[in-house]
């Protein structure tokens, strides 16, 4: 199993929208190395919930549930999507700003990457997250 970490605006597509849906496509993303990620993605992989711009904390955990196909927001056959399912809230968000403070977490996509939408978490980082939420 691989680990990841997907950024959505909470103002576009909250962790809440998420939960409420119970499963969503998640397609849309337009960018070369975010694909490849999508495209990397097997179903059973954990994905952090990560809202962006608003609140720019981690949330929740959500697991793929479907493996890339056509992303069906548009007809270009170069993108794709992948189905993610909400799995649990954090008991506490994880803020951008405390994973900064964390030496462990300095080589982290998430720290290094600040502007890719789909990135890739290592087993330590994922670890290292779930223990700062609780």
């Amino acid at each position: 199993m691989a680990y990841w970490l997907a950024k959505s605006e909470p103002s576009v597509y909250s962790w809440d929208q998420l939960v409420a849906d119970k499963q969503t496509c998640w397609s849309g993303v337009r960018n070369y190395a975010a694909r490849l990620n999508l495209r990397a993605m097997k179903k059973g992989d954990e994905v952090f919930f990560y809202h962006s711009n608003e609140g720019v904390c981690i949330v929740g955990i959500a697991k793929v549930v479907k493996e890339a196909y056509q992303d069906p927001t548009t007809d270009d056959d170069r993108w794709v999507a992948v189905d993610l399912k909400a799995v649990r809230k954090l008991k506490n968000p994880v803020t951008l700003e405390t994973i900064k403070k964390q030496p462990s977490l300095a080589n982290m996509a998430l720290v290094r990457l600040g502007r890719l939408s789909v990135q890739p978490v290592t087993e330590e980082e994922w670890n290292t997250i779930l223990q700062l939420a609780n």
